[in-house]
């Protein structure tokens, strides 16, 4: 039993220490991963590469693999010295570049190849790099740019890195370069680009090639949506390598156009092979959208880099040594050199994901790029970029999608369209200094709803300006006007623009289903800020809170006056100095009671101090009291000075129809908005329309004009899609109350039209599409708005002189009273002094009057032979006796 426990003990270390040995014996070959990726999408791939390569083997590979915080290099270089310790040939870097950079040093200094999967530093690198080189990136944006055709754009990069691009690309252009706008447009180092992007937005360039991060690049597209540069106008050149992986599911319909490299094909069997190891692995699923893929570069390229040294051991034998990373300690991994110089020499056409695997010197070279394109259908191929060969795009021809019906009856076929112009986001006059003819000379959301009508059913079409009078049809006489008059007689196949579905209107033409919901609204300006009260410190409190405090002030007042009557302890000796005084004093007085009250509820307190216990105790509990609501008012004051309120002299249809503040109103002169009113049998309806008819100079012809006429004393009734487009371009306009009905817009086509259905199908569709909900928020939300976004006030501002007049009003009067007062009681002092001394009261007011203004004095005598009260028999007397009977201060004659 002892042998072979032994036994045990000495073979165990052997086996493990036994270098390149398995736990079965066999002979093997160490690499290590040290990754940042919190997916573990890097390490899976690492793993699946090992697996895939050691069938071709004959001595396998074995991973190695540390997680480490992104950005930690002490961490990173733990864990290095971790597989150094094992034994491992080669090491696997992490994404983060300063990382990287530290860990390449430290296996440089060791002779262990690194292999690390983004953009070289330098050519010289001694690390095994299979990441294209800038150059390489420059030049195939070069070529792309040449087949675009730009005279000028703008080069939006990330960070100074990226700079190396722009230098290749320039020194290829040479002196024949077009202009280059170039923008930062990480500028904050924060995540935000939308101020570069406005910067974008504003300047005459469409034209846009973007270098960065595949993070940084993917946020640009999305922030660039939020600002309105994502759609036909601009033209995007991601030279990102990931493009393939972002979700573009929300640019497909925009009609932007997006174009970008990939170095690798999806439907490659490599690719799918390693899509199905992480499905199942980590439970992922591929996405569905046509030519992107889960791949990202880097997992691309670390498979590649596995195959370039399985590849390498096949042809070199390499037996890795175990390495302290001391730096007492100078040994190296022997042949290590040796092995990374022998996977440059290596080339490899099979068995990779990015293609063609070749080296001159330091520099991966010989592989190609997909040039690819966003369209409805996902990431198309367009063309492929290889080094020394002439690009040129590679589109194949795209067919209309055309609905199928009954033998395509509306394929070439044109149709003449009517639109209201000018008519604004529906229809109206393109903007251009070029002379335009025919369709391109309008623009608007009608506009484009028949081109993308016309795109999925194959027809023609030709507008015409048809005006502002949408028509109407009289029973009476069967006389149509308008657009009506114009479908019914056959001079129009259809009419679009803000056309309201009626059932007047439905009597001699048909409608489509409705493209747009709305309903009848008021549109008046936005409510403005009331103007501060003078007693607007008061607000806090109600007026029954303010009633109830100052019943509370004088009922405790008097709580106060009659418990210090009540109580002994409350009654002093006037003069402590007698023992056994005639008289005691009591200290709460009415006026003593209402001061200490008032001084607690200001919180400056007095210098009176209740000696009994039952004046404590009221003391006690109005000092609570006083507390809490202080405290409440203090709380509630800064709000009700700081916020105002807006206010309105409408807030409803009630108040309109009611003429609130004498305001007026009306609504477009002939149309479904004064049609809603003549026909309503609802009360307040009929009293609006009652007072429309007696003010006919308040119905304008246009809406356009109705919106003009909006001010403090004019409202605008209309649908509310025109409101909305216009409060978010006028700041000064706002909907008013809710929607006063329910109805739609659709496209009018002549009665019993064959080709109604169609049209319905195919606006279904659009709308399943989200393409009616894209070119509402195009014409409504992106094109010309935006301005009154940075302009709303968040209510937190200033305090002015008009919120705080009040309370320099308090003070101004209570001066003024303080001085009142004394003055009165100073006049009365004077008198009765006057009266005592038998003096006139003239002489004593004037003598009193010179010693008040002499301000240089602070003292006052009391006998002098000057005085005027010194004649007087009664001049040896105090004053005092004017207040005592007592015979002890009534002095003796001499």
């Amino acid at each position: 039993m002892h042998f072979w426990l032994i036994c045990i003990i000495f073979l165990w270390p052997n086996e493990v220490r036994g270098y390149g040995a398995n736990s079965y014996g066999e002979q093997s070959i160490r690499i290590g991963l040290i990754t940042d990726d919190p997916t573990d999408r890097v390490q899976q791939t690492f793993e699946h590469a090992i697996s895939v390569v050691n069938s071709d083997l004959s001595i396998p590979l074995v991973g190695e693999t540390e997680k480490v915080a992104y950005g930690n290099s002490v961490q990173a270089f733990s864990q290095l010295c971790s597989l150094m310790q094992n034994g491992v040939g080669a090491v696997f870097g992490p994404a983060a570049k300063h990382t990287a950079a530290h860990l390449l040093n430290a296996c440089d200094s060791k002779d262990i190849p690194f292999i690390y999967p983004h953009l070289s530093w330098s050519p010289q690198t001694d690390g095994f790099n299979l990441h294209p080189h800038p150059e390489d990136i420059s030049h195939a944006l070069y070529d792309i740019i040449q087949q675009f055709e730009w005279s000028r754009f703008i080069f939006c990069y990330e960070s100074s890195e990226y700079l190396t691009i722009l230098d290749h690309l320039v020194t290829l252009y040479g002196t024949k370069s077009p202009v280059i706008k170039v923008m930062r447009y990480d500028l904050n180092l924060n995540g935000n680009y939308k101020s570069v992007l406005r910067r974008i937005r504003k300047s005459e360039d469409s034209r846009i090639v973007v270098v960065g991060s595949t993070e940084g690049v993917a946020e640009l597209l999305r922030q660039a949506q939020q600002v309105g540069i994502m759609n036909e106008d601009y033209t995007y050149l991601v030279g990102n390598l990931d493009l393939h992986t972002y979700e573009l599911e929300e640019y497909k319909y925009s009609e932007v156009n997006i174009t970008g490299i990939r170095m690798f094909d999806p439907d490659k069997k490599e690719v799918r092979d390693l899509i199905d190891a992480l499905n199942h692995e980590l439970g992922e699923i591929a996405p569905l959208d046509f030519g992107s893929s889960p791949i990202t570069l880097q997992m691309a390229l670390t498979y590649d880099a596995v195959r370039v040294i399985a590849e390498t051991t096949n042809n070199l034998p390499y037996q890795p040594q175990q390495l302290n990373c001391s730096e007492r300690h100078d040994n190296v991994q022997r042949d290590g050199s040796t092995f990374r110089n022998y996977m440059r020499t290596m080339e490899i056409l099979e068995k990779t994901i990015t293609g063609r695997i070749y080296f001159q010197g330091n520099v991966r070279k010989g592989f190609s790029f997909d040039v690819i394109e966003l369209q409805p259908a996902g990431l198309v191929k367009v063309g492929t970029w290889e080094e020394g060969k002439k690009f040129e795009f590679q589109r194949t021809p795209q067919k209309p999608q055309v609905i199928d019906g009954e033998e395509n009856s509306l394929v070439n076929k044109t149709f003449r369209v009517l639109i209201a112009v000018p008519n604004k986001p529906y229809a109206s006059l393109v903007e251009s200094i070029n002379t335009l003819v025919g369709n391109n000379q309008f623009e608007g959301y009608g506009v484009d709803l028949i081109k993308e009508l016309a795109e999925k059913l194959g027809f023609d079409f030709t507008f015409r300006n048809g005006g502002n009078d949408y028509g109407s049809f009289n029973k009476t006489t069967n006389l149509t006007t308008g657009y009506l008059k114009e479908i019914v007689e056959g001079h129009a196949d259809l009419a679009i623009s803000d056309l309201t579905i009626t059932s007047e209107r439905e009597e001699v033409i048909d409608f489509s289903i409705p493209f747009m919901n709305l309903g009848i609204a008021i549109l008046y300006i936005t409510p403005k800020k009331a103007e501060p009260k003078i007693f607007s410190f008061m607000d806090p409190f109600s007026s029954e809170v303010w009633l109830y405090l100052g019943i509370a002030y004088l009922g405790v007042s008097l709580c106060l006056f009659v418990l210090g009557r009540l109580s002994p302890a409350e009654w002093d000796n006037p003069y402590p100095c007698i023992e056994e005084p005639d008289e005691l004093e009591n200290q709460f007085t009415i006026n003593n009671s209402l001061w200490f009250a008032t001084g607690a509820l200001l919180q400056q307190g007095s210098e009176i101090a209740p000696k009994a216990l039952s004046t404590r105790t009221i003391s006690a509990i109005w000092w609570f009291f006083t507390l809490i609501m202080v405290s409440s008012y203090t709380a509630n004051l800064a709000a009700f000075l700081t916020i105002e309120n807006p206010t309105s002299s409408i807030n409803s249809v009630e108040d309109l129809a009611d003429n609130v503040d004498d305001v007026q109103y009306g609504a477009k002169r002939s149309g479904s908005t004064r049609n809603f009113f003549l026909t309503s049998e609802d009360p307040i309806y009929m009293k609006m329309n009652e007072y429309m008819t007696k003010n006919a100079k308040n119905l304008p012809e246009s809406n356009q004009d109705g919106v003009d006429m909006v001010n403090e004393k004019y409202a605008f009734l209309m649908e509310s899609t025109s409101i909305e487009y216009h409060t978010v371009r006028q700041c000064n306009l706002k909907k008013i109350g809710d929607a006063l009905d329910e109805k739609g817009y659709g496209i009018a086509m002549p009665k019993n039209w064959p080709y109604r259905d169609k049209f319905n199908n195919a606006l279904l569709e659009l709308q399943e599409q989200g393409v009616l909900a894209r070119l509402k928020n195009k014409w409504w939300n992106e094109i010309g708005a935006g301005v009154c976004g940075a302009k709303k006030d968040d209510g937190n501002r200033e305090l002015r002189m008009e919120n705080l007049s009040g309370i320099y009003a308090v003070l101004v009067v209570g001066s003024c009273l303080a001085f009142i007062l004394s003055f009165v009681y100073w006049c009365l002092f004077v008198y009765r002094k006057a009266k005592f001394y038998e003096v006139p009261f003239c002489d004593a007011l004037s003598e009193e009057f010179k010693i008040v203004i002499s301000f240089s004095e602070n003292e006052r005598a009391l006998k002098s032979a000057q005085s005027v009260y010194s004649h007087s028999r009664n001049s040896s007397q105090s004053i005092e006796s004017l207040e005592t009977d007592s015979e002890n201060n009534v002095p003796d004659d001499d």
